[in-house]
């Protein structure tokens, strides 16, 4: 647990159907981690179960997306803001890259 992370992602996709754990369990222990508390987690599932959607912000997710997505769309949402994540979004000083 006192281990440092070395490259931190901008960014988490999180499905929580995953094989050998729960998504929740996953996004849970992030958040409660203050390394990677601050990354910001979209989780990109099949579930539309109201309980999953309800935890998961509560839990701290960012942005909760349904599968199956237009593939098209998503990208291009994602195109769209990805200016704006890159240049305005200020990182917490935890995970800037050292000047």
């Amino acid at each position: 647990k006192d281990r440092r992370i070395e490259n931190s992602p901008h960014v988490v996709l999180l499905d929580l159907k995953l094989p050998k754990v729960d998504g929740l369990e996953v996004l849970r222990r992030m958040k409660e981690d203050p390394r990677t508390r601050m990354i910001p987690v979209v989780v990109l599932t099949s579930s539309r179960e109201d309980r999953d959607i309800t935890e998961s912000y509560q839990l701290g997710v960012n942005s909760y997306i349904v599968k199956p997505v237009n593939f098209e769309q998503f990208t291009e949402a994602v195109r769209q803001i990805k200016l704006y994540w890159l240049l305005m979004n200020e990182p917490p000083p935890t995970l800037r890259e050292p000047k």
